[in-house]
């Protein structure tokens, strides 16, 4: 068994995602656990170097967990031929320019989504990508959360018969800012900057539908702006002119109707931050981030309709919890160690920049459904 060395370029990562799902609960873990074993016996040691504009801040992010390597030069860099892999986690409006960037330098490539707010400039993206042989992928995180690999599993076993319909709803109440500090960043809620909860979320929604329950055929979106001025992290108030909420409709390869609600204004009262329900012919099932229950017909009750009477019913009762029957890992660490194989060996990978155009795309499409008030076809992307 021999190490082998990956150096690799992480920018974005003084952001809430990029520090804490990318750098220290993936790369660092990865680092700190020894690195990543490859199907020869060999071990892939990873060596990063953190990358960004502000170099005090950079520093002490790379004194505080012992990073060696830290620059405030990207250019520098990626001129660099001992790391060969870049990483994105910065803001969406800056990531086509630096994915290009980075691939012209020979480097493979990896980032977060949504790969750009244009359709166009994704799909150009994935095409200069395959053409250039180098490897590349986008994150697509929530297929490795806990509650979803249960879905899958449940749908692999034929649990549901054919699957009728999926309901998702997403998101929580977003503070103003006013009386106590927002969540999230105030760039969320500017459009200048990228924000949005439809360019967001459909990229999710996008790769979530298309892997667990039917390619997507068409979509129906509205969106909102319920809260028009939220206050930033220096205390200014400041217009929010992009959409915070986001009711779409879905239609699926094979018939299957989905509706997602996405929602920064929303207070949650269901089992978790996000839940999908599935309806099928033989079974039901309803997932959070890591819990899921599943009915089956032969356990579904016989409720009848009744309002003169109040309901007798507990209908949470009759749902059983499917069992952990694998370790729970990180999402982002399991697909950070799905790309690294890729990288070092050519492993499976399906989540190349491909997957980030289709996430575009819907989300492209979402808003245009929102602006014109009707339903949009889902055309295949030619790369």
């Amino acid at each position: 068994m021999a190490d082998k060395r990956l150096g690799l370029i992480m920018h974005g990562v003084t952001g809430r995602m990029g520090y804490n799902q990318h750098l220290v609960r993936s790369i660092l873990a990865i680092r700190d656990q020894g690195g990543v074993m490859l199907s020869n016996g060999d071990r892939l040691v990873v060596d990063p170097i953190i990358v960004g504009r502000d170099a005090d801040k950079i520093e002490r992010l790379a004194k505080k967990h012992g990073i060696k390597r830290w620059s405030s030069d990207l250019d520098a860099a990626l001129a660099n031929p001992d790391d060969t892999v870049f990483f994105d986690a910065g803001t969406t409006l800056m990531r086509a320019g630096l994915i290009e960037k980075a691939l012209a330098a020979g480097k493979h490539v990896y980032c977060e989504k949504p790969t750009s707010d244009s359709l166009e400039i994704a799909v150009n993206l994935a095409k200069t990508a395959r053409a250039s042989g180098l490897k590349h992928g986008v994150v697509q995180d929530k297929l490795f959360l806990p509650g979803l690999m249960k879905l899958k599993m449940l749908r692999d076993s034929g649990f549901f018969g054919d699957i009728l319909s999926v309901r998702g709803e997403f998101g929580y109440w977003v503070f103003e800012g006013d009386w106590q500090p927002s969540q999230r960043p105030s760039w969320n809620y500017r459009k200048k900057d990228g924000g949005g909860i439809i360019l967001d979320m459909l990229c999710h929604w996008r790769y979530v539908l298309d892997n667990l329950f039917g390619e997507v055929k068409a979509v129906s979106c509205l969106g909102a702006t319920h809260i028009p001025e939220r206050v930033d992290e220096k205390g200014n108030r400041y217009k929010a002119d992009t959409d915070d909420a986001a009711y779409a409709t879905f239609e699926l390869e094979g018939g299957v109707i989905a509706q997602i609600n996405s929602s920064w204004t929303t207070r949650v009262r269901r089992d978790d931050l996000v839940t999908f329900h599935v309806d099928g012919t033989h079974g039901s099932a309803v997932a959070g981030l890591h819990k899921c229950w599943s009915q089956h017909r032969v356990n579904t009750p016989k409720p009848v309709w009744n309002p003169d009477q109040p309901q007798t019913m507990n209908f949470f009762e009759d749902w059983e919890e499917v069992p952990d029957n694998w370790p729970a890992e990180n999402g982002f660490k399991a697909q950070w160690e799905m790309f690294l194989r890729h990288v070092a060996e050519d492993a499976p990978w399906e989540y190349g920049l491909e997957a980030g155009a289709k996430g575009v795309q819907l989300a492209e499409l979402g808003l245009k459904s929102w602006d014109e008030r009707r339903w949009l076809d889902v055309p295949k992307l030619d790369f």
